[in-house]
Formats: C-alpha cells, sequence, structure tokens
C-alpha cells in the first residue's frame, strides 16, 4: 500500500499527440492524394466509434481492405511504426516523471490498441521512464478497481487531457484522487467538455508547470475542494485527508 501513485496520461499530457495527427496526415496527404487521407480519416473515425478508442493501424487495416491494390498504404504502415515518438515529449516531460517518481510510483494509464499504443510508450522512452509501470485499457476510467489492485495506495494524483475522464474518476474515487488538467490538445480545448465538466483539482497550461509544484502544495490543491464539501464528508474522510497531508511534508 503506497502512500501516493501518480497515474499520468499519455497522448497529450506528455506526449503531443495532435503533431503526429499532423505530421501523418501530411503523409497520407503526399503519399495516397488528399481523396484517399480523406478516405481514410472516414475509417479512423467509423473504427474509433466501434472500438471506444483511437486505432491507427486498424484504420490502415480497414482502407487496405477497400483498397485492396493500392501498395502505397505500406508505406504508411511504415510511417507510423518509425514515427519518432521520442521527439514528440512535451517540454519536461521526462523531468515531471522524475519529479513525481521521487514521492511515489509513476503509472503510465492509457486508452489505446494492443499494438501502436505499447510501441509508442515504448519507443518514446516513456517505458523505461516509469521503470516499466504501464497499464493501457480500452476504458480507463472503467477500470479503476483493476487500477487499484495493481497499484493499491491511500492517495491517487491523476492527470490527464480529456476534462471528462477526469470528472469520471473524481466521481468514483472522490477524496481519494487529485486531479490534473493539462491544457494541451484539441480535447482540452473542447468548448462543449469545458461547459459541461466541473473544473479540475489543479489546472495548469503544460505539463511542465507541474515542477513549479511540491507534494504537499499539489495535494493541498487538491484538498481546496475537498474542504469545501467538508461538511459531507465522513469523519474517516476527514482523518485520511490530514494524514496524507501528515505524510506528504515527510517526503
Amino acid at each position: 500500500m503506497h502512500q501516493v501513485v501518480f497515474l499520468i496520461d499519455v497522448d497529450d499530457t506528455l506526449l503531443d499527440g495532435d503533431r503526429f495527427i499532423a505530421d501523418l496526415n501530411s503523409h497520407l496527404a503526399q503519399t495516397l492524394g488528399t481523396d484517399a487521407a480523406a478516405e481514410y480519416w472516414k475509417a479512423f473515425e467509423a473504427l474509433r466509434m466501434e472500438l471506444g478508442y483511437a486505432d491507427y493501424l486498424g484504420a490502415l487495416q480497414r482502407y487496405r481492405r477497400d483498397n485492396p491494390l493500392n501498395q502505397r498504404c505500406l508505406a504508411t504502415a511504415e510511417f507510423i511504426l518509425d514515427y519518432p515518438f521520442a521527439r514528440r515529449l512535451y517540454p519536461n516531460a521526462m523531468e515531471v516523471i522524475a519529479r513525481l517518481s521521487d514521492w511515489g510510483p509513476t503509472v503510465i494509464i492509457s486508452d489505446g490498441d494492443a499494438v501502436l499504443q505499447p510501441h509508442k510508450i515504448r519507443q518514446s522512452g516513456l517505458l523505461k521512464a516509469v521503470a516499466g509501470r504501464v497499464l493501457i485499457y480500452i476504458h480507463k476510467e472503467q477500470s479503476l478497481g483493476e487500477v487499484k489492485k495493481q497499484f493499491p495506495a491511500r492517495h491517487y494524483v491523476m492527470a490527464d487531457d480529456k476534462l471528462r475522464i477526469l470528472t469520471a474518476v473524481k466521481q468514483i474515487w472522490r477524496n481519494g484522487v487529485t486531479t490534473i488538467f493539462p491544457r494541451q490538445g484539441h480535447y482540452a480545448r473542447d468548448p462543449q467538455t469545458l461547459a459541461n465538466c466541473p473544473p479540475a483539482d489543479v489546472d495548469i497550461a503544460h505539463v511542465g508547470d507541474l515542477l513549479q509544484y511540491d507534494l504537499p502544495s499539489l495535494l493541498a490543491s487538491g484538498g481546496k475542494k475537498r474542504r469545501k464539501n467538508a461538511s459531507t464528508s465522513s469523519g474517516s474522510e476527514k482523518i485520511e485527508d490530514r494524514r496524507i497531508s501528515i505524510e506528504a511534508k515527510k517526503v
């Protein structure tokens, strides 16, 4: 049982996923043509609706099924697998992981397919940075029980660019989690999500901004909202919050 476990998303949290999408789109237009690129993205969106996560290689397989004579799509598979994901890490992403790892286990938790997503995490250096602690689910907000089994902790800190996911996790774990919202990527800028979801405990412009926090101040940022709801919290929750704060100051 750890005092604190840090759960960190990958795409648009540690790694610039929007840049990858833009580069892939340019490659598709140059290699296959603009019409074929549009057909690929149509297959991609249909597959994402079906599976619930992004599957770039799966979309390519679907495009190939409908265009079996087009040999140029094989070059796209090579482009995706050889993409320099390590060069797409956000500034100070590795430093943030190192800082958090000084305070407790840092775990990559991501949604994604079973091929490209683990490949991306390994190729970018993130797998090594978190000492192999990687969890990849179809819907991570629906897998929190398994997360607790894998990495039991008295408190969790979760960083994700999708406010929808942070909201879902907060509703389940309540005072047991501090949520961090780095405003990076297109999901973080979606006006409908921002309007419909409550704010996270910690709101930052860039993941590198976490270097400005020490552990007590990071937990205290989440604690502000917990104190607002103190009248509805159980006595055990209040005691647990104080105990976590005391342990944090020891780090």
